[in-house]
């Protein structure tokens, strides 16, 4: 998130990291400016746990960037967490990112090679090492050009005393919006984050596109032609994203209702009761009720102090969250024919797990619906699960992936389906995690912990990637 021109940046800054919380529980960070310096503070934790009330005194300014932290690149280290700040020749630069760079690994071993030390493991490191390049220091548009030299998914937000900017990669895999407040701008992830600060939407940020706002006003500057075939990031709209948020021109929820509807229609099943997994199944439900005529209840009770358990970075983090987090209703669904509707099957580990406390609790049976198909292949572009053997779709068929997590029935919705909501002329999408192919080549594919430990990513992952190529 990106704030110019408002008073008390940091507590702009702090409500729109507490609205997009859902993108990052590991760690959370802003840097402020006064105008002339930077000050950074962050750490490990929750938005509300890394800045209490009397931390934002401390930071004071009109312009500033935050981020939330989600790792898909770098171990669980404290000088992972984002924003990254750096002292320059031309002054201080801080930078914070979402999304992976596919060729991260190769500038970094480039930089390192002609000396220069990285304080990190993530891939967002590599930005600053181009930025404080003199062959780039020294060039007109400088940034852009930076920019251009990065292969994969991102989407950046950068400060400097007088200034932010804002850039998107040409394949525009990761949303980032522009909005204003009172004369000055914001620029966040999801919409979501400017209805309690009082923003206003503007616009989305485009593909390839390089925004700089500063006293001067806003300028526009294309750092690179949007690539021809779009690849925006269809996991956002099936789970990531809020449901009010406008991701990609779409109102998340709506989309969601659709996809249940059009679920409900490839799928059917004579059922008693619609349920569904909170909260991303919750729109998804509504949609498969309405086009089926099947009531909607509430089997699951979801507790609220439990985070997002999918983006949690260990399995036995996971696997306990998971557990502690939704009990069974026995009221809505002992005696009776179940539908469980969620977003989708990852691991599967908690869809197992879910489906026998539904048994214990009387269900006579239980029909799983997912509103996208099979997640059959690694993620490559920034959401977190890099190898095939995490994936329970992966290599199995839909009768097997039923009989694993022990459902009487389980549809998933088609690739057509996914498209339904967008028409012929809507958004080109990225779809690997489902049919494997890559829009960006993966020629240096690699895990979470590569830049740490020196691992490859699964040899046959990254043959695949390479061979199918943009799409």
């Amino acid at each position: 998130m990106a704030v110019f021109d408002v008073e008390r940046a940091a507590d702009v800054i702090h409500d729109g990291l507490f609205a997009q919380q859902h993108r990052g529980q590991e760690g959370a960070g802003m840097v402020v400016s006064d105008g002339q310096r930077l000050q950074l503070h962050k750490g490990p934790g929750l938005v509300q746990e890394v800045f209490p009330g009397d931390r934002l005194v401390d930071l004071p300014g009109r312009l500033g960037i935050g981020h939330v932290r989600y790792s898909t690149c770098g171990g669980d280290r404290a000088q992972n967490i984002q924003p990254l700040l750096a002292e320059c020749a031309d002054g201080p630069w801080a930078i914070a990112h979402n999304g992976n760079l596919t060729n991260a690994a190769q500038l970094r071993r480039a930089y390192q090679q002609s000396g220069s030390i990285f304080h990190t493991t993530t891939d967002s490191e590599v930005l600053v090492h181009l930025l404080a390049d003199p062959y780039y220091r020294s060039r007109i548009h400088r940034v852009g050009r930076a920019l251009a030299e990065l292969q994969g998914a991102f989407a950046f937000v950068l400060l400097t005393p007088d200034s932010i900017l804002a850039a998107r990669d040409p394949h525009g895999f990761k949303p980032l919006v522009l909005g204003t407040l009172g004369q000055g701008f914001v620029v966040a992830s999801e919409s979501c984050a400017f209805r309690p600060i009082g923003a206003r939407y503007l616009r989305d940020i485009e593909p390839g596109e390089l925004v700089t706002i500063n006293r001067d006003g806003l300028a526009s500057y294309q750092f690179a032609e949007p690539a021809a075939h779009g690849a925006q990031c269809v996991f956002e709209l099936v789970y990531f994203a809020r449901p009010d948020s406008l991701v990609f021109g779409h109102n998340v929820h709506q989309v969601r209702v659709r996809y249940g509807m059009r679920l409900a229609q490839e799928h059917p099943v004579e059922a008693d009761v619609v349920i569904p997994i909170p909260d991303s199944g919750m729109s998804a439900a509504i949609g498969y009720s309405r086009a089926s005529g099947i009531p909607l209840d509430m089997g699951f009770i979801r507790n609220h102090y439990i985070g997002r358990t999918f983006i949690m970075p260990e399995a036995g983090k996971r696997a306990t969250g998971a557990d502690r987090k939704l009990s069974v209703l026995p009221e809505t669904v002992a005696g009776r024919r179940v539908v469980v509707v969620d977003d989708s099957i990852v691991r599967g580990n908690t869809a197992r797990k879910r489906i026998a406390l539904l048994r214990e609790c009387g269900a006579t049976e239980v029909h799983v619906r997912i509103s996208c198909p099979p997640t059959r292949h690694p993620c490559f572009y920034g959401i977190d699960f890099a190898t095939s053997e995490e994936l329970l779709a992966a290599g199995r068929g839909v009768e097997e992936i039923r009989g694993s997590i022990g459902a009487d029935s389980l549809g998933y919705l088609s690739e057509e389906g996914l498209l339904e909501p967008f028409g012929a002329g809507g958004p080109r999408f990225c779809r690997a995690c489902f049919n494997g192919d890559y829009p960006v080549p993966v020629t240096d594919g690699r895990g979470k912990l590569a830049l740490e430990s020196g691992l490859t990513c699964e040899s046959s992952a990254r043959a695949a990637a390479t061979r199918k190529g943009a799409s």
